[in-house]
């Protein structure tokens, strides 16, 4: 090997050892559900095309081969200074992002963020550094990195007279090129050039492209919040994708601030929600410090309805329908709602949409809460499961090798010598094979209240075992066993419950609410078979449960006439009994025509997926306004934001 060759092979042996001190190397991790059905959801409308995305040059090839560098641990030459990061949070006007996409929206603070959490969220304890829309503070920033705007210039250079230039990468959705084309211009103001290139979802979510990849240096997609924030796979240290751990997680940015990584961890490994707010908040102020993901504004989503319908709550993380037993009618007795999609089944594991749940909470197939303010309810599971009123305990418990334990990837493994766990303390600790070690354990008691099924049976306890039963089993159409896999054992009682013990190291934030779904085991189906004796891999075949279940909420499925209609009528058992004798589901597929109906008074009810979010919101915005309905826009869990990449290859 010649001497330039070494002297070159050693310098990036130290640039590498520096960059993989300061960032551990991350370890594999599950990836949240939520963000999955995001992805999938967004591909599906978004038109294929064949679109060009720029490879970065791999630099002297010899060298790279040789030390085995790693993409993406290089710091970006322009987005690792947190002074630039900061000025382009403070170039960006988030409020004329808003009105570029919701004219209709009035209160633009409403919808504005200044961290990962909404500002309406149990977790959130905010408010945390907003970066206002203010181009001098963004340039005077933009000075001090070393980038000027000479007399004369539209952008801004370095010293060495490089261009002040990010690529923007995004879907093609017209939605979110409508708001980059504004964030743009308003970087345009502070002498920064943002060179957007709009890409088919199937290429920035794919598995080896995109996001997965890191491939971007700014990108503009959006995440769903949920009542539990979880948060650890997008923000902690050991989410890092990169080639050495199979691209695994989510943590696109790079970000490992050690405090922040630390929190959030916390955050996902305490049960007291108190505890987990502080854990949050610490989060949440670093994320907000080092400005690594600007985050924009929550999605608006508009509810509307005839003025003959009361006793609708409308709430940004639960379905309008959750409280139809509280629905009434000035005149009349059947409620009409308008839905542009049909239900393609109501065998709540075989689908996830929102029309099925809707028509699932009004017959009762659905989960035994709700969850209403990004927080839950007890509905026919009552209580909650929570330690404070002892239905649950978390102890530690001594564990050895061979035992089944939760380790700090968020799987069920056999505690073996290398094995990561958190230990009763909460440390990250790695077991020697010998030592003792005792980790924390939750044993939950769930309890469900006594209930009839719209049949008029009783529920039995039987019916609590077919839905631990059922959703465990790997053929039943459940997308995930997260939960199956970490029960370790279950008794059930003869009073509609079931205590369950999880292996060691199980710490679901959520374990205060009832895990699965609840069947009708009595149920004898038209063949002759008893619905318990079925295969699972059948089910999702069957009359019985795919098109007319049994429930035990306010309304059973009196007839489905496909395309058309679904017609519910009062289950004469539900307990509290519903106000309405029927509720019809009517199958509208054009919004336009919707919201027509909605307006001459043939519609009742029209929910945030069958109004979508264009001019259809307005029109109805406008008729409220005139007295002819009720409407109401609300922040709603999916929120926007821009991820900076803090290294390239």
């Amino acid at each position: 090997m010649s001497v330039k060759k070494l002297s070159v092979l050693l310098g990036v042996l130290v640039v590498v050892s520096m960059i993989l001190t300061a960032c551990p190397a991350p370890q594999p991790q599950v990836v949240e559900k939520i963000v999955t059905q995001v992805v999938k959801e967004e591909v599906k409308v978004v038109e294929t095309q064949v679109v060009e995305v720029p490879k970065e040059v791999v630099v002297t090839q010899e060298v790279v081969k040789e030390v085995a560098a790693e993409d993406y641990t290089t710091p970006h030459p322009i987005l690792s200074d947190i002074k630039v990061r900061q000025a382009v949070a403070s170039c960006i006007n988030r409020d004329e992002l808003i009105a570029s996409v919701y004219p209709y929206v009035d209160d633009k603070a409403s919808l504005r963020m200044d961290s990962w959490l909404p500002k309406t969220h149990w977790a959130y304890k905010g408010p945390y550094q907003d970066y206002p829309f203010d181009p001098v503070a963004g340039g005077k920033l933009l000075d001090e990195a070393g980038w000027k705007l000479k007399d004369g210039d539209t952008y801004r250079t370095n010293d060495q007279g490089e261009t002040l230039a990010l690529k923007f990468t995004a879907t093609t959705a017209a939605f979110r090129q409508t708001w980059a084309a504004v964030a743009e211009q308003d970087l345009l103001k502070c002498g920064v050039q943002l060179i957007r290139q709009h890409v088919p979802a199937s290429w920035l979510y794919g598995d080896s492209t995109g996001l997965k990849r890191r491939d971007f240096e700014l990108a503009g997609f959006a995440w769903v919040g949920q009542a539990n924030p979880a948060g650890r796979t997008l923000y902690a240290c050991d989410q890092i994708p990169l080639p050495s751990n199979n691209w695994e997680g989510q943590n696109y940015m790079g970000w490992c601030n050690q405090k922040a990584s630390d929190a959030i961890v916390q955050a996902n490994n305490t049960l007291k929600k108190e505890d987990r707010i502080k854990w949050y908040d610490i989060n949440e102020q670093e994320f907000a410090k080092d400005m690594v993901s600007l985050p924009l504004f929550q999605r608006a989503e508009a509810h509307a309805w005839s003025n003959n319908l009361e006793g609708l709550k409308i709430d940004p993380t639960e379905y309008a329908t959750a409280n139809g037993a509280d629905w009434t009618l000035k005149k009349g007795d059947t409620a009409i709602i308008g839905f542009t999609q049909e239900p393609s089944t109501l065998y709540q594991n075989a689908v996830d949409a929102a029309v099925a749940r809707e028509v699932g909470q009004l017959i009762g197939n659905g989960r035994p809460w709700t969850q209403f303010n990004y927080d839950y309810q007890p509905l026919l599971q009552d209580p909650l499961s929570t330690i404070e009123n002892n239905l649950a305990t978390n102890t530690a418990v001594d564990v050895k090798a061979g035992d089944m334990v939760y380790d700090v990837s968020g799987q069920t493994v056999k505690l073996e010598k290398g094995t990561k766990v958190f230990d009763d303390e909460g440390n990250a600790v790695t077991y020697d094979g010998s030592s003792p070690l005792k980790m924390k354990q939750l044993v939950v008691t769930y309890k469900l209240k006594p209930f009839k099924w719209s049949d008029g049976v009783d529920g039995s306890v039987d019916d609590i075992k077919l839905g631990f039963k059922q959703d465990c089993d790997k053929e039943s159409g459940a997308t995930t066993f997260i939960t199956c896999d970490a029960i370790l054992n279950t008794e059930f009682g003869t009073d509609l419950s079931a205590k369950v013990t999880y292996v060691p190291g199980f710490q679901d934030p959520t374990y205060f609410v009832y895990p699965f779904f609840i069947y009708p085991a009595h149920q004898k189906l038209a063949d002759g078979r008893m619905l318990a004796d079925v295969p699972a891999k059948e089910w999702s075949t069957l009359t019985e449960v795919a098109e007319k279940p049994l429930g035990w909420g306010p309304f059973m499925v009196e007839d489905w006439k496909k395309g058309e209609s679904i017609t519910l009528v009062a289950n004469p058992y539900a307990d509290p009994a519903p106000k309405l004798k029927k509720v019809i589901v009517k199958i509208i597929p054009d919004t336009n025509q919707a919201v027509a109906q909605l307006l001459s008074g043939d519609v009742d009810y029209l929910d945030t997926a069958t109004l979508g979010a264009g001019a259809e919101v307005q029109t109805v915005l406008d008729a409220a306004k005139a007295g002819k309905v009720q409407a109401k826009v609300v922040p709603s869990t999916t929120w926007e934001h821009i991820d900076f990449n803090l290294f390239t290859k």
